[in-house]
């Protein structure tokens, strides 16, 4: 394929049931010389699944999925580089060179195989790049105007600077033509185009500053240049912000004047509609890419609002998690393709489960903005991002087994899912009244309340696959082996760390206010030694109801270990309810004084101890593995409950593994009941442990 075919897309026929006849969904759509099978896409983002700048192997087969699950259109390479002075220092595919084009032949091939279509990003970073990494250049920008995020004071462009630059975005995109893509986008944003757009960056006073005109008179020349290196044929379009949310920027009506200039000039085919700013942590969470504090699709009323006074077709993807929303977005007539990004690492093989009628089973988005703190790696979808190591697909075991697990959180769940999906028969065992563990305390928290999603999914595919959940069932050795396994999976989890301080028995759990065991008191002092999220959402769901919470935390940063888009929207609330926070202080020994609890801390830069006092002293420091049963069961185990990390990780193939020690059955244990770690990292085990039964 080349520039001067027409680039149309030809699926194989498709069974639809009545249902899905009639979907809006399902749908085609023409965009330009495309013809695309349904309206559902993924837009471009930093999978940070690059090889050096190139979209080898991994890169490959995680956009592969997505095509196989049914899609219409992914597109690669957010912030795709155009120019050596546009990185950020790794995880952008690398557009500055012909050495990519191979490579992307090799992906369009992979998708176009499954009847989808792709396109990237071609972008320059200006301001947004960095000058301490990557090929250590200093950034450019229309104006030197320092970003908050990024923190590079960039290089005032020249002539030369914007010569270079429009000719690097017109061989960028001739890049992706040759490698036999569909099309490509470019930004306006917080990226080189938009900074030039935006009276926020662009202080120049030449023919590129000043007026609406002249402001975006570099963007028509990037794409005047893109359009004769592709050709007619070639799907061109813009990452396009329609307001920017800041009283220096530019707002709804002079983005609109903005798209009417590049409709005029005839060179785009398509607006992917973008809101906000992202040149800080706070911009970049709650506008850009909304993140957990966010509503459901936010800025979709607006977007359809410019979708009717323009005249191209619209893209939209920000917060859109669920196939009803989108569904609402098309049959409303407020976008033309909707992109379901993160949705999709959740679930690649959302549309087809629409086709078949299956909507139900596709696995929720719950917004936990895992994929953004570790690059497409779902909160609950082990199989994202590891396309090389794992399959989303589970293939069925040559012999059946019968197979215990003891615990119903996340990790058993997941644990007994995989097994029964293998053709196993699985009993899961679970103290509580519920599934779902130490989520359900997790979801209590108003702003974690959509983390339910993980529980209720696997709920609805425990009952679909058979398995035989018993609830308030404490188990112990002989309950387990009454059952003859062949295979206990030990998924218990474990039990806040408290044991460890003076003073202890002086002190609650963050469990205990947030499942309502404890009361909260009307003066709380919490305590964070994890830089996780569940000290500070119960301080936020505490605070709220009118609590004096002050917040004592062993690191420099309050929530470190959370996603960055989190992060900062955990620091702005706590701020906004007032919640004074103290940092870097470790607890050393509590006490009860009065008719409240008198804390000892020593400050971790200087040894220095200091006291605070409160009616109520909250701890968390995670948890402590719950592994009775796990040692009771050893012994009597053909492994001595031993797992083998090399079969698990897929070092040693499953042949090769030593013969076991001679008994009735083998026995793991995962998760928390191991060690104090995350939900993705219960779940992740679950999956390799159980994908090898």
């Amino acid at each position: 394929m080349n520039g001067s075919e027409q680039n149309v897309i030809i699926t194989a026929p498709q069974s639809k049931t009545p249902a899905a006849s009639r979907d809006p969904l399902l749908e085609p759509f023409r965009l330009k010389g495309l013809v695309l099978r349904n309206r559902v896409i993924s837009t471009s983002h930093a999978s940070m699944l690059d090889d050096g700048g190139l979209p080898l192997e991994r890169y490959q087969r995680y956009h592969e999925e997505k095509a196989r699950g049914g899609l219409a259109m992914t597109m690669a390479g957010g912030s795709a580089m155009t120019s050596p002075d546009s990185s950020w220092g790794g995880g952008q595919l690398d557009l500055s060179s012909d050495r990519i084009v191979p490579h992307l032949q090799s992906l369009s091939q992979r998708i176009h195989r499954h009847g989808a279509a792709v396109m990237c990003q071609v972008s320059h970073l200006g301001r947004r790049a960095t000058a301490y990494s990557g090929n250590w250049l200093p950034p450019v920008a229309p104006s030197r105007v320092r970003e908050t995020r990024n923190r590079n004071f960039p290089k005032e462009m020249d002539a030369a600077d914007i010569s270079r630059i429009v000719k690097d975005y017109a061989s960028a995109a001739r890049r992706c033509r040759d490698g036999d893509l569909d099309g490509v986008e470019t930004v306006t944003g917080g990226h080189l185009i938009g900074q030039f757009l935006s009276r926020r960056t662009n202080r120049r006073t030449d023919a590129f500053g000043g007026s609406l005109e002249n402001r975006v008179r570099f963007g028509l020349m990037v794409h005047e240049a893109i359009r004769r290196a592709v050709g007619d044929d070639f799907a061109v379009g813009i990452r396009f912000v329609i307001d920017e949310a800041v009283e220096d920027g530019s707002d709804f009506e002079e983005c609109l004047a903005f798209a009417s200039l590049f409709e005029r000039e005839g060179h785009i085919d398509f607006f992917n509609c973008i809101f906000g700013r992202m040149d800080t942590d706070l911009s970049l969470a709650e506008q850009n890419m909304p993140g957990m504090f966010s509503q459901s699709a936010p800025f979709l009323p607006l977007v359809g609002q410019f979708k009717r006074e323009t005249r191209l077709p619209v893209i939209h993807a920000a917060g859109i998690r669920d196939v009803a929303t989108a569904r609402h977005a098309i049959r409303e007539n407020l976008v033309d393709l909707v992109g379901m990004t993160r949705a999709h690492i959740a679930d690649p093989h959302i549309v087809n489960k629409v086709m078949r009628g299956e909507e139900e089973r596709i696995r929720p988005c719950v917004g936990a903005s895992y994929c953004l703190y570790k690059k497409v790696q779902c909160i609950h979808n082990p199989a994202s991002g590891h396309e090389t190591i794992v399959s989303h697909i589970i293939d069925r075991a040559e012999t059946p087994r019968r197979v215990v697990v003891v615990g119903g959180g996340p990790g058993g769940m997941e644990a007994a899912r995989v097994a029964a999906e293998r053709g196993h028969g699985v009993i899961l065992l679970e103290a509580g009244a519920r599934l779902g563990g130490q989520l359900l305390i997790a979801a209590s928290a108003s702003d974690r309340r959509d983390l339910i999603g993980i529980v209720d999914w696997r709920g609805d595919e425990l009952a679909r696959l058979g398995v035989d959940v018993r609830l308030n069932t404490y188990a112990v050795a002989e309950i387990v082996l009454a059952d003859n396994p062949d295979a206990v999976i030990v998924a218990t989890g474990g039990i806040p760390d408290m044991e460890w301080l003076e003073g202890a028995e002086h002190c609650d759990s963050v469990w205990d206010v947030l499942s309502g065991v404890v009361p909260a008191k009307d003066d709380l002092l919490i305590y964070d030694e994890t830089g996780r999220q569940a000290a500070v959402s119960c301080a936020l769901h505490l605070a709220r109801l009118g609590r004096t919470v002050t917040l004592a935390i062993a690191d420099d940063t309050l929530a470190i270990e959370t996603p960055y888009p989190d992060r900062v929207s955990f620091r702005k609330r706590v701020s906004e309810l007032g919640i004074r926070v103290v940092s870097d202080v470790r607890l050393a020994k509590a006490a009860r004084q009065d008719n409240g609890i008198i804390a000892r801390f020593r400050h971790e830069l200087t040894g220095a101890e200091t006291e605070l006092s409160a009616a109520q002293l909250i701890i968390e420091r995670g948890t402590v593995p719950m592994e009775d049963v796990y040692q009771e069961l050893r012994a009597r185990s053909s492994n001595d409950g031993v797992t083998d990390i090399a079969l698990m990780t897929g070092v040693r193939a499953k042949g090769d593994t030593p013969s076991p020690i001679v008994g009735s059955f083998e026995l793991h244990r995962i998760g928390d009941a191991v060690a104090s770690r995350d939900i993705y990292s219960s779940i992740y085990e679950a999956y390799r442990l159980c994908s090898q039964l």
